[in-house]
């Protein structure tokens, strides 16, 4: 039996191990979250490479195999699903990964984040279906991913779709409920449009956290570097009806730049209703997206059909503080395209609204020539009016939204269709004809014998022919007809119209550029 002093010194020892060891597990949590793994910790990889000259990751190389790949055959190289990241946890979110080739050559770091702390996904020839195309897997052990994909149940419950994308420099693209993929997003465009040439920076890393078990978020970290510019970024992924990414970003300039363009946006367009296809094609219309929508800080929406130019055409909107803008697919109709591969009516619309203040810049839109639908001719952006001086800090934070239905359109009335050509003409002359319908709540609650107005610009390298407006009674919106006649057939005529009743605006502006003859 032990006696009263042993008995109670022994308890006193055993509270003091018990309180030892308490304090030693906050210790353990405290420095765990220390050095759990945070945005900060990409912002300072990105401002450590900043400071060092830029040195191009050639990677391993490639052996002959996956060298000088056509576009069909790098796509016979599929990863397996069944062996997706996460899939034998029974999270909510997986992952999947690409293979180097084709024009994904570079290689691309990826790691998992699991409890704060950072472990690689590493690269395993056993990951991949490779088809028919014969490997040696003792010989491209030693390669890296080149991106990979993210997939969540937004269809049905039952299957985890791909709506997500990381893919060549710094795309990436996303789908929401209903949707396949169209348009891709940009991290940065540097220089674009620009004779000296365009500069791509790349992802050369990437930290996606591991979900929680009912997870409806996904956080991925992405490390950015090219010669003139290194950044940090971090995506927060939201998928549903419409997909929502928001992106938090700090970038740092090695050099200056001519030309910085934030939350750039790159489609396709190669004809439509307002441009014809050049030879035979069964498709009414073939692109991506159709329009770059606007919503200024003062209330205007602006609405700019595309064109597929015979040169390079540049143009922009000066704004201060925009409230958002997009490239927009608003031809929903299957009819309009008749492509039952592509499928263009189910590809998303890509609206990007700002978080804070932006200042005062420009939307600028890039429209290039392009033959067919292979090209990716279509790029709109942000330029600031204030380019961030070499090495320091530029923070931006932005959300785009992957949308079908229901899209981001103006409260009143909103383009519907842009027709570019003339009936018969008995005395024709050189003027190009337009008919722009419009429709809306704010056209459909107007009394049938009301009475609108357009009001109509044209730059001083236009002349206007003809105008008028009248009610559309099949759709129960209203038809600009239109005839301008250009001064100088080698230079573009810029274009506006709008919607007007009793002195009110009560449409988006219509803003064309007609490209020269």
């Amino acid at each position: 039996m032990l006696s009263t002093v042993r008995l109670e010194s022994l308890c006193a020892t055993r509270a003091y191990r018990a309180a030892l060891l308490a304090a030693a597990v906050i210790m353990l949590l405290l420095c765990n979250d220390a050095l759990a793994f945070t945005f900060a910790d990409v912002v300072q990889r990105a401002k450590e490479l900043a400071a060092t000259a830029y040195k191009k990751d050639s990677g391993v190389i490639l052996p002959k195999e996956f060298q000088g790949l056509t576009y069909d055959r790098y796509r016979e190289i599929r990863f397996k699903p069944n062996e997706s990241w996460w899939r034998n946890t029974k999270l909510p979110f997986e992952l999947g990964f690409f293979h180097q080739g084709f024009n994904y050559d570079q290689p691309v770091k990826i790691n998992e984040v699991v409890g704060g702390r950072v472990r690689e996904i590493k690269f395993s020839p056993g990951l991949f279906d490779y088809g028919d195309i014969k490997i040696d897997p003792h010989k491209i052990q030693g390669l890296a991913f080149a991106g990979l994909r993210i997939h969540f149940p937004v269809n049905t419950p039952k299957y985890k779709d791909d709506v997500l994308t990381f893919l060549g420099a710094s795309y990436f693209r996303a789908v929401g409920k209903g949707q396949v993929y169209g348009l891709w997003a940009r991290a940065l465009a540097i220089d674009t449009g620009l004779i000296s040439g365009e500069e791509f920076p790349r992802f050369v890393e990437f930290w996606i956290e591991q979900p929680d078990p009912n997870a409806r978020e996904l956080t991925v970290f992405g490390l950015l570097d090219s010669r003139r510019v290194t950044g940090a970024y971090r995506f927060l992924l939201k998928p549903g009806v419409e997909t929502v990414v928001e992106v938090k970003a700090q970038i740092y300039l090695r050099e200056n730049v001519s030309k910085l363009g934030l939350a750039p946006l790159t489609s396709m367009f190669a004809f439509g209703e307002n441009q014809r296809a050049s030879g035979e094609d069964y498709r009414p219309e073939v692109h991506d997206s159709d329009g770059l929508l606007i919503q200024s800080g003062t209330g205007e929406w602006i609405w700019r059909p595309l064109t597929n130019p015979k040169r390079l055409l540049v143009t922009s909107f000066a704004l201060n503080n925009p409230v958002g803008f997009g490239l927009m697919q608003r031809d929903r109709d299957f009819d309009r395209y008749e492509d039952l591969e592509a499928r263009y009516d189910r590809r998303p619309s890509a609206w990007v609204e700002p978080i804070g203040k932006w200042g005062a810049g420009r939307v600028e839109l890039v429209q290039i020539p392009s033959p067919d639908e292979t090209n990716d001719n279509i790029v709109a952006y942000w330029v600031p009016d204030t380019t961030p001086p070499s090495r320091k800090p530029f923070d931006f934070e932005y959300r785009i939204l992957w949308q079908k239905d229901p899209e981001t359109r103006p409260p009143q009335a909103w383009v519907t269709q842009t027709r570019r050509g003339r009936g018969y003409v008995r005395n024709p002359d050189q003027s190009v004809g337009f008919v722009v319908d419009f429709e809306g709540p704010a056209l459909r609650k107007l009394a049938t014998d009301a009475r609108l107005t357009v009001d109509v610009t044209v730059d001083t390298n236009g002349e206007i022919v003809e105008q008028h407006v009248y009610r559309n009674d099949v759709t129960g919106g209203w038809r600009l007809i239109l005839r301008v006649k250009r001064i100088d057939d080698s230079k573009p005529v810029e274009i506006r119209a709008f919607l007007k009743g009793d002195a009110n605006t009560v449409s988006e502006t219509w803003s064309y550029i007609l490209p020269p003859a």
